[in-house]
């Protein structure tokens, strides 16, 4: 099983952490769902996935039931990726829903449902509405991204969609700054090195 180092979250929304999924944080590429056991890994950084239904998924699947599901998403991942990278840095139109076909295909796939249930004490409410999903098969893994990158695409501005402007970085964000302004995926990766390295051509040319 291979060792993965934690993930990375700087998308500032749950379907671009999935785009960035796989990047270059430092000078090699690093997929953190190269596998099974790392797309199970992920979904529990990431909170998609109760650690219950994890757990369960993880002892029931059969033998590579779990690479195959990893390979759907990485599949999806590629393709929002080039969907994103397509329309970022201007808004969506009604024209865009053709080209999202495939991820209302896996949307109508989610086995979930909602039940009444008791409310928390001081709820203004004695009832409230709880969504459920059953966990039926390893698949069903896919249902919460499906969801994430489905918020993202009705809720999130597309204008405000960017790459980082790191040389070699890969990562993708959703700028909510004031202004927006952001430049970077993280001041503490991209951020440091832009100033290291201007910093240094300062030095130069001096």
């Amino acid at each position: 099983m291979n060792q993965h180092p934690p993930a990375i979250f700087v998308g500032d929304a749950p379907g671009l952490d999935f785009v960035n999924s796989i990047a270059t944080p430092v000078d090699t590429p690093f997929d953190w769902i190269d596998d099974g056991e790392g797309l199970l890994n992920w979904l529990e950084q990431a909170q998609l996935v109760p650690a219950d239904a994890l757990g369960s998924i993880r002892s029931k699947a059969l033998p590579g039931e779990l690479d195959k599901v990893a390979d759907q998403a990485r599949s999806l991942r590629e393709w929002f990726r080039g969907f994103v990278r397509k329309h970022k840095g201007r808004a969506l139109t009604a024209k865009s829903l053709a080209e999202l076909e495939p991820l209302n295909r896996l949307l109508e796939r989610d086995d979930s449902f909602n039940r009444i249930v008791a409310a928390p004490k001081g709820a203004p409410s004695p009832l409230q509405r709880q969504s459920i999903r059953r966990w039926r098969t390893p698949e069903a893994l896919l249902a919460p991204i499906g969801e994430a990158l489905a918020q993202f695409v009705c809720v999130e501005d597309f204008s405000n969609v960017k790459a980082c402007e790191g040389p070699a970085c890969t990562l993708l964000f959703a700028d909510h700054t004031r202004g927006h302004r952001r430049r970077w995926c993280s001041m503490a990766i991209c951020g440091n090195r832009a100033k290291q390295a201007a910093h240094r051509q300062r030095i130069r040319a001096q």
